[in-house]
């Protein structure tokens, strides 16, 4: 009773800040304006961008079978599918549930027990940290100048004027700012045991543990190179998925395809935070990334908001087909079953 009481408490607290974000994202853009922007758009770019999300997601289903495989389970290839489309569909109502979720709709047909499943879904989210975090780091230095520069003029110089000022000069503001990071890195070393028993630190040194032994599993399968291409061919749709909803407005049909990885990235962050779908936070950090590029908040928030509802669209249509599909399937095994188990007539 307790814990059901804890999760209601979970779900409401992350729908609200999902809420709160999507206020504060649209408060000062004008309805109407934004509606007709949203009307406008090329929705053959809009069709794209769902075509290219649903090979990745076909693509992403034939990497987990991939990874289940040294488990000694030959799982069905439709099946893997569905599971992994209801897991998608289940985070757009409780975050973080689509991962237990999916391992529980392909026990329900494959009988893999979900705890082994869990591991392959480990690999999986190590994998794509590794590849989130390598792209951020290749199109920042891509693009080292229009994001040094940003970082630079608005970040870093703004933020030492203020501490300068505060501070009454440059030079004693180098030293404060080099005896606080010497006394963070001192202070964490010195109570790194007492820090490693904090709930939410030690839940980091275990993701990255976690992180760490999916690397290694990687290299116990047979297909490598297999699972090594759906890898490449996921994110290769991922970002032309984000790359042909550029297309879909005018503000942002100029932007090339490293500016989709850029993009890529930063929708990433939005959809992994813990909010239902991603609602409010991939809009909000969308629409602040593309005005670097120069691109107004109002036609960001119209290009998140056309992305986001384009793959929403395709995770409830493909999600609840999945979700029937997997019914229908335990429906027929509990069927055949309880025919095995009749008594033979005489």
């Amino acid at each position: 009773m307790k814990k059901n009481i804890i999760n209601i408490i979970k779900y409401l607290s992350f729908l609200l800040i999902g809420g709160i974000l999507l206020y504060y994202a649209f408060k000062d853009i004008p309805l109407n304006n934004f509606i007709k922007s949203v009307k406008n758009a090329n929705f053959f770019w809009i069709g794209m961008n769902i075509l290219f999300g649903l090979i990745a997601f076909i693509s992403r289903a034939i990497r987990w079978k991939i990874a289940i495989e040294p488990l000694g389970y030959n799982v069905n290839k439709y099946n893997t599918f569905y599971a992994l489309m209801v897991g998608y569909l289940a985070n757009m109502a409780f975050p973080r549930l689509g991962e237990v979720t999916r391992c529980s709709a392909l026990y329900k047909t494959d009988k893999v027990p979900v705890s082994k499943l869990l591991g392959t879904v480990i690999i999986e989210r190590a994998l794509d940290l590794i590849i989130l975090m390598s792209l951020l780091v290749f199109v920042f230095f891509y693009n080292i100048n229009l994001f040094g520069k940003f970082i630079l003029d608005k970040i870093l110089q703004p933020l030492f004027q203020t501490i300068s000022d505060k501070l009454g000069g440059a030079l004693v503001t180098y030293l404060l700012l080099t005896l606080i990071i010497l006394t963070i890195i001192l202070s964490i070393y010195i109570l790194r045991k007492k820090l490693a028993k904090i709930s939410l630190i030690r839940k980091l040194l275990e993701l990255l543990k976690d992180v760490l032994e999916g690397i290694k599993s990687i290299y116990k399968m047979e297909k490598k190179f297999l699972f090594a291409f759906h890898t490449f061919v996921i994110w290769l749709f991922y970002a032309l998925m984000t790359y042909a909803a550029f297309f879909s407005i005018k503000e942002t049909s100029q932007l090339t395809f490293p500016d989709a990885l850029f993009i890529l990235v930063f929708g990433g962050i939005g959809m992994s935070l813990p909010v239902q779908g991603g609602f409010g936070t991939y809009h909000a950090i969308v629409a602040l990334a593309l005005t670097i590029y120069g691109i107004s908040y109002e036609s960001g928030l119209v290009f998140a908001t056309i992305s986001h509802e384009a793959q929403t669209l395709l995770v409830i249509l493909v999600g609840g087909f999945s979700t029937i599909m997997i019914s229908l399937h335990k429906r027929k095994n509990t069927s055949q079953l309880e025919i095995n188990n009749e008594p033979q007539k005489n």
